[in-house]
């Protein structure tokens, strides 16, 4: 089988840990790669040329994107509308995983075309059931396109 492709775009190191070790025992497997800001998850999507994509292999379009909210240089919105606008992506589920339970975040990012909106638990076993939980959605349950 094989692995099923993750961005993931985060800036705190802790929740880049528990992700990666909650994905470490996903059923399916994923192949997580990641993005520290939105300018980086760029780079990476070959949006924008700089240092993530220099003499590097660019890494395979992802078939879901896991983005937070608050980030800097670029936050989790602006690369929303990026995604969304550019036909070669905008396929790409987007599940926002963040830690803010604002009320105008959530209309926002469903405004700007987010596929689903999950806040983050702050419960080590619980962020990795949550993970787990939309993983399994978008990689067994629903049908994505190739």
């Amino acid at each position: 089988m094989k692995p099923f492709k993750i961005l993931l775009v985060e800036d705190n190191e802790g929740d880049v840990e528990m992700t990666q070790r909650a994905l470490n025992s996903a059923e399916p497997p994923c192949s997580l790669s990641i993005a520290h800001d939105g300018v980086e998850a760029l780079e990476l999507l070959g949006l924008e040329p700089g240092p993530a994509s220099d003499g590097k292999e660019s890494p395979p379009i992802p078939q879901l994107i896991l983005l937070d909210i608050n980030m800097p240089r670029m936050d989790g919105k602006e690369l929303l509308d990026a995604v969304k606008s550019d036909s070669r992506l905008r396929h790409i589920p987007v599940v926002m995983f963040t830690s803010s339970e604002s009320p105008s975040d959530i209309r926002e990012c469903y405004e700007r075309h987010a596929s689903c909106y999950v806040v983050k638990p702050f419960n080590g076993r619980k962020y990795a059931q949550a993970l787990h939980d939309v993983v399994n959605f978008w990689s067994t349950t629903s049908r994505l396109p190739n």
